[in-house]
C-alpha cells in the first residue's frame, strides 16, 4: 500500500519567539517604582521628623519635669532663675485656632457653596481667583497689614493702650485659612453626581434645600478635610501671628498681648545658646504642637470614620 503524505495546516512546528516586554509595560512598571519611592520618601521625611522632636525635646521635659513644663504659668527663659512653663502658650494656641475656625469656617463654607452651586459663571469667575489669590500671599504680608491696619484700629475702637492682641489674632487667622476651606470645600461639592440634586429637586425640595441637605452632607468628607487643612495653617502659622498678638507670655485673654506655640519657638530660637535648657525646651514646645497637631487629625478623622459607619 503506498503510503501518502497530507498536508495538514498548521501542523508544521515552528521556532518559539522570544519574548519581550512591551514599551507601555516597562513604563508601567517604572512608574509603578516612582510612585512607591515617593510614597516612602514622605513617610520617611514624617518619620525623620518625629524621632528628631523627641529626641530633642525630651531631655528638657526630664530635667524640668513633665507637670510643670506643660501646666506652668510663667515662662522666663532668660531669668535669672529660669522658669519654662507653657500653659500660656498651649491656651492662647487653642484659642486663637478655635477663634480663627469659628470665625473663617462659616464663611469659607458659605463661599464654596456659593461658588459651586448658585454663583453665575462670570461671578465665579471674578471670586474664584480673588480667593486663589489670598492663598499665594506670603504671611508677611498678613502680619504688616494687620499691624498697621487692623492693630491701631482695635486700639481706637476698644480704647486699649496696645491693639495687638490675641483679638487681631484671630481676625489674621480667619482670614487666612479661607482659601483653603473655600478651595478644598468647593472640589468637594462639584464632585457630588448631578443625580442627587436632580432626584431631590424632582421630590419637591427647594434648590437652597437640595444644596444644603443633600449635596453638603454628600461633600462631608471634602468639608471636614478643608477643615482639617485650616486648623493646621492657623495652628502652625508664626510670622504673621508675632506682628499682630504681641508676643508676650501672658495667659490668653481677648484683647491682652500673647504667645502662641509656633511665636515663642520662632522669638526665642535665633539667641538661644546651643545645647542649653532654652534651646531644649523651645524643641519640647515643638514637640508638644507636633504632638497637639497630630491629635487633632487623629480626633476628627476618627469622627469621620464613625459618621460613616453610623
Amino acid at each position: 500500500m503506498d503510503e501518502h503524505l497530507s498536508y495538514v495546516p498548521g501542523a508544521e512546528q515552528t521556532a518559539p519567539k522570544p519574548q519581550h516586554r512591551s514599551p507601555l509595560r516597562v513604563m508601567e512598571c517604572v512608574m509603578h517604582a516612582l510612585f512607591l519611592l515617593c510614597g516612602l520618601i514622605a513617610i520617611a521625611f514624617v518619620l525623620f521628623i518625629s524621632f528628631y522632636l523627641i529626641l530633642s525635646g525630651l531631655p528638657a521635659i526630664r530635667t524640668i519635669g513633665l507637670t510643670e513644663f506643660l501646666f506652668g504659668q510663667t515662662w522666663a527663659s532668660t531669668a535669672a532663675e529660669p522658669q519654662f512653663g507653657i500653659l500660656p502658650f498651649i491656651l492662647t494656641s487653642i484659642y486663637g485656632t478655635a477663634g480663627a475656625i469659628l470665625l473663617g469656617v462659616p464663611v469659607g463654607f458659605l463661599t464654596a457653596v456659593f461658588l459651586a452651586k448658585v454663583a453665575p459663571r462670570k461671578v465665579a469667575a471674578v471670586v474664584r481667583p480673588a480667593i486663589d489669590l489670598l492663598a499665594g500671599i506670603p504671611s508677611v504680608v498678613y502680619g504688616l497689614i494687620g499691624m498697621m491696619v487692623l492693630v491701631p484700629a482695635v486700639r481706637e475702637l476698644f480704647n486699649l493702650p496696645d491693639g495687638a492682641s490675641l483679638f487681631c489674632a484671630i481676625i489674621v487667622l480667619a482670614i487666612m485659612i479661607l482659601p483653603s476651606i473655600v478651595s478644598v470645600s468647593e472640589t468637594a461639592l462639584h464632585a457630588v453626581p448631578k443625580e442627587y440634586e436632580e432626584a431631590s429637586l424632582a421630590l419637591g425640595a427647594t434648590e437652597i434645600e437640595t444644596y444644603f441637605r443633600v449635596s453638603v452632607p454628600a461633600a462631608k468628607s471634602g468639608i471636614a478635610a478643608s477643615i482639617v487643612m485650616g486648623i493646621g495653617r492657623a495652628i502652625g502659622e508664626a510670622m504673621a501671628v508675632i506682628m499682630v498678638a504681641g508676643n508676650v507670655a501672658n495667659m490668653p485673654s481677648l484683647f491682652s498681648s500673647v504667645r502662641f506655640l509656633t511665636t515663642a519657638v520662632a522669638s526665642e530660637m535665633s539667641y538661644a545658646a546651643v545645647g542649653s535648657l532654652q534651646q531644649q525646651a523651645l524643641f519640647s514646645i515643638a514637640l508638644v504642637l507636633f504632638l497637639f497637631i497630630m491629635l487633632i487629625n487623629v480626633i476628627l478623622n476618627l469622627l469621620l470614620k464613625w459618621k460613616r459607619e453610623a
